[in-house]
């Protein structure tokens, strides 16, 4: 990976495995869409397309007497998110300190998983990119008022999807405010909601920054393709007396073969918890 130009950081392996290691532990969690889809790659950096195996009649021919087709193809598009990190702190590490400030590579690492996330489920236009959600044919019910009744939508999409021959096991992406309410629910008598709902798809429930509301998918293999060139990597921009100034990259494309094999579930409007009960103010007492 030359073009990435790190043999001219004044970065030493040590610190270059610091900020590989940070930069994996980061993005990894974040990374939700490529974990329910099939992922093929990386191809390499001068990878640029996916062939979407179909062809365009072309109008005209150099002779008389033939006829012309042109293969069509999807162009990958890079994504890319700057940040620095200080040489003082570089140099602290290769000292041995054992708690580097990261700070400026954590969050470029939160924003580039971001964007991936967005682009596939949401879609991208002007990359050409269409969205599992917005692809999908299926108007699936919003996600419900009350966490309480989230089991409900969950269940009619999976339902859903079985009735249109759609085999499972199912995935569900959550936006971050949905899984956090998930996550910290419980739901008749302290019975998880995240446990009930994986009954249900037979499948995870994905922590998805990005997504709005949440998607119910297959699992099934075949029918979304994230096709990476370069994956995830650190490269060198410059450098000054006082920091060293890097960005993390990748290319890809995202290609849906099956649009039915997914259910989009709208945000809720409000949402409340049935089972917490309001604290009385303190001095309050019954007659």
């Amino acid at each position: 990976m030359n073009h990435l130009l790190r043999r001219h950081a004044p970065i030493t392996d040590s610190g270059w495995r610091l900020i590989d290691d940070e930069a994996v532990a980061r993005c990894t969690p974040a990374l939700a869409a490529r974990r329910v889809v099939d992922f093929s790659g990386p191809h390499g950096w001068e990878h640029s397309a996916t062939d979407l195996g179909r062809t365009t009649t072309l109008p005209s021919t150099p002779s008389e007497g033939v006829s012309a087709l042109q293969r069509r193809v999807l162009p990958l598009v890079e994504l890319r998110a700057d940040f620095t990190i200080s040489l003082g702190e570089l140099r602290d590490h290769d000292r041995g300190a054992l708690d580097p400030d990261l700070d400026g590579l954590d969050a470029a690492a939160y924003r580039i998983a971001v964007a991936e996330n967005a682009a596939v489920v949401h879609g991208w236009s002007d990359a050409a990119i269409a969205g599992i959600a917005e692809a999908s044919p299926h108007e699936g019910p919003p996600l419900a008022d009350t966490i309480d009744a989230y089991p409900s939508p969950v269940a009619g999409a999976v339902e859903l999807l079985m009735r249109q021959g759609i085999a499972g096991p199912y995935g569900l992406l959550l936006g971050r405010e949905e899984y956090t309410r998930v996550i910290e629910s419980a739901e008749h008598g302290g019975y998880p909601l995240l446990d009930h709902l994986h009954k249900i798809l037979s499948g995870p429930i994905v922590w998805a920054p990005g997504v709005n509301g949440g998607v119910v998918l297959s699992l099934r293999g075949g029918d979304f393709l994230f096709e990476a060139g370069q994956d995830l990597a650190v490269g060198y921009e410059r450098h000054d007396s006082d920091a060293v100034h890097l960005y993390l990259q990748e290319s890809f494309s995202f290609v849906i073969a099956t649009r039915e094999a997914a259910v989009s579930l709208r945000p809720p409007a409000r949402v409340t918890q049935r089972s917490r009960k309001p604290r009385s103010r303190q001095g309050d007492r019954r007659a």
